[in-house]
């Protein structure tokens, strides 16, 4: 009796030792979506359109430079005159609206696209002028269920704007690198931000790993609950994988993405 409960108290402290480390996930590259024409040097975002089932990439940096439409299968349907438009940063698809938006450069706003009966996008909408923003690079995802945008601000934390109005929320403590049980209460961002791409955050929707954010160093993508702001998954890239510091990531129909600067392509990791 006596070995049965040592036998099951030191199973309830594996168990509660397995469920304090972050779950593990090794991606595997399963699309890629090239960019073929010249005209900027990094990618800005890849956001899907369930409804026309189409990928739309966007290089950051010139209203001139390249935007490109893909069908499911990564199948380019749009022509070499296509271009953002708009100088963009985020990119999202607002199930409500049934439309494609973004928020821009530094004060470009943030707007949607008009497109024509194929799908690419010929203008664009302000929705929100200024910089609604944390900082100029700063590229926003979407939440749909609250309505809210997400940015990651210069300390390493997710600021929270509000969709209707574009203002300013709230700021959520992300703390970088570490599960619940590993905070001491002492540990800043600033001495972990080096290896963190700073200007992204993605919205995955998983619950309980909703947001996530490219460490760069050890080539993993890091998810993290949006309501205590710890880490709950890590996903390792497999090697050789396309990793920034500064844009190039982005998330979509479950797919993570990464620009690879040199072959001008998004792969999609899944």
């Amino acid at each position: 009796m006596k070995k049965a409960l040592i036998l099951a108290a030191a199973s309830l402290l594996l168990i509660l030792h397995t469920e304090a480390q972050p779950l593990t996930k090794e991606l595997k590259e399963v699309l890629q979506l090239p960019v073929t024409r010249e005209g900027g040097a990094n990618g800005g975002a890849v956001a899907w359109h369930p409804v026309l089932k189409r990928y739309y990439t966007a290089i950051a940096g010139n209203v001139n430079f390249p935007l490109d439409v893909f069908d499911i299968k990564g199948k380019r349907i749009s022509d070499s005159t296509t271009t953002t438009l708009f100088d963009v940063r985020g990119l999202w698809y607002n199930p409500k609206r049934k439309t494609l938006q973004m928020n821009g450069y530094n004060d470009f706003g943030w707007a949607e696209y008009k497109l024509n009966t194929k799908g690419i996008p010929i203008d664009t909408l302000l929705l929100h002028a200024g910089m609604n923003q944390p900082s100029e690079q700063s590229a926003g995802a979407f939440n749909p269920v609250e309505n809210r945008v997400y940015f990651l601000n210069e300390d390493g934390h997710l600021e929270k704007y509000d969709y209707a109005t574009a203002a300013y929320l709230e700021t959520r403590e992300l703390y970088l690198g570490l599960t619940e049980d590993e905070d001491d209460g002492l540990s800043g961002n600033y001495d972990v931000l080096d290896d963190y791409n700073t200007t992204v955050v993605i919205f995955t929707g998983i619950k309980g790993a909703e947001i996530g954010v490219l460490n760069h160093i050890n080539s993993e993508i890091e998810l993290y609950n949006l309501a205590d702001g710890y880490i709950t998954r890590r996903l390792k890239l497999p090697e050789g994988a396309p990793v920034n510091s500064r844009l190039n990531f982005s998330y979509s129909n479950g797919i993570y993405w990464l620009f690879d600067k040199e072959a001008r392509v998004w792969k999609g990791y899944r």
